[in-house]
C-alpha cells in the first residue's frame, strides 16, 4: 500500500483552474519529485495534501485512511511534515530554539514537565549538520543554513512523509550534494519524501520516482531515466513539439536540453513556429 495517494485532485480559483485531475503516488521509504516549470500548480497540490488548501474534487489518502478533509494539526499528528518556500523561523529565536518549539509543540503538555535537555533536538540538529549553528539566531544564520533549520523543525515532528517544497534554494554545490546525501539517509531510515524542486541535477540523482506537472495535469510518470527520455517533459520545459510542420530546434536551445535534462536532443526533436517567432523577437 502506498504511504500517499492523490486521486483525481482538481482545484479552481473563480475561473482559473490551477491542478487539473492529479494523481500521484509516495512510497514507504521512497524519494518522490514533483516537477514542472513555473506555475505549474506544484504548490497548490502540495497544500492540498498537507490540508492548507481545500479541493475542488479528488481525495488524499495517507497511511490507508482519507483525509482529504483532515485539518493541517491532525495531518501533522498522523506523521506529515512540510517546508516551505519562504521561509519561516523564528527568528529572535536561536537555530537550536527554533527546533526546540516544534518538539514541544509535538508533546503538547508533555513538555511542561520535561526534565533536562531534550536530546532528540541536539540529534535532529547534529543530523542536518547544524551544531555550528545551534547558538545563533535564525535571522542571523545565511538562507542555506536556514533551509536545514526549516528540515530540522519539520523532522521534530517525526514524521513518515515530508514534504520539501524547493529544498536546496538557497544552497550552493557542494551543499546540495550534502544535502542529496541526507535525503537518501532519511529515506533509508524510513521517512518518505516528497519533494518539489527546480534542480534538476538533485531531482534526478536522489528521486526514485517523478510526477511531472504542466498547467496543473500529471503529463509523465516514472524514474528518473524514464523522464529524461520522456518527449512531453522535454516539451514542457523546452516549448518544442513533435508536429512535422514545425521547424528544427536551435543549437542553443538543443543545448539548454541537454543541460536541463540530462540527455542529447534528439535530432529530429522540432520546435513549434510560436516558440520560433518568440525566439526572434
Amino acid at each position: 500500500m502506498a504511504l500517499l495517494e492523490v486521486s483525481g485532485v482538481t482545484v479552481r480559483f473563480g475561473g482559473i483552474t490551477a491542478v487539473n485531475d492529479a494523481s500521484l503516488v509516495a512510497e514507504p521509504g521512497s524519494i518522490t519529485g514533483l516537477i514542472g516549470p513555473n506555475g505549474a500548480g506544484k504548490t497548490t497540490l502540495f497544500n492540498v495534501i498537507t490540508g492548507l488548501q481545500a479541493p475542488t474534487a479528488g481525495r488524499v489518502r495517507f497511511k490507508g485512511a482519507d483525509i482529504t478533509g483532515a485539518t493541517v494539526d491532525k495531518r501533522a499528528k498522523m506523521g506529515m511534515g512540510r517546508t516551505f518556500q519562504r521561509l519561516e523561523a523564528f527568528g529572535s529565536l536561536t537555530v537550536r530554539e527554533n527546533v526546540q518549539v516544534a518538539r514541544d509543540i509535538r508533546s503538547g503538555a508533555r513538555a511542561w514537565f520535561r526534565r533536562g535537555a531534550d536530546k532528540r533536538v541536539d540529534e535532529l540538529i547534529d543530523l542536518v549538520g547544524l551544531r555550528k549553528y545551534a547558538g545563533q539566531r535564525a535571522d542571523s544564520v545565511p538562507t542555506g543554513v536556514a533551509r536545514l533549520l526549516e528540515l530540522a523543525r519539520a523532522l521534530a515532528i517525526d514524521p513518515a512523509l515530508m514534504l520539501l517544497d524547493e529544498p536546496s534554494s538557497g544552497l550552493d554545490e557542494a551543499e546540495t550534494d550534502a544535502f542529496g546525501s541526507l535525503l537518501r539517509d532519511l529515506a533509508a531510515r524510513g521517512t518518505s519524501i516528497l519533494m518539489v524542486e527546480h534542480d534538476m541535477d538533485l531531482v534526478m540523482g536522489v528521486c526514485d520516482y517523478i510526477h511531472v506537472l504542466e498547467f496543473g495535469q500529471v503529463i509523465a510518470t516514472g524514474t528518473p531515466a524514464e523522464i529524461r527520455a520522456d518527449r512531453k517533459v522535454q516539451a514542457a520545459y523546452l516549448g518544442f513539439a513533435d508536429d512535422p510542420d514545425v521547424a528544427p530546434v536551435p543549437p542553443a536551445i538543443a543545448a539548454e536540453a541537454t543541460a536541463i535534462l540530462g540527455v542529447p536532443a534528439a535530432a529530429e526533436t522540432t520546435l513549434s513556429m510560436l516558440a520560433v517567432e518568440a525566439e526572434r523577437r
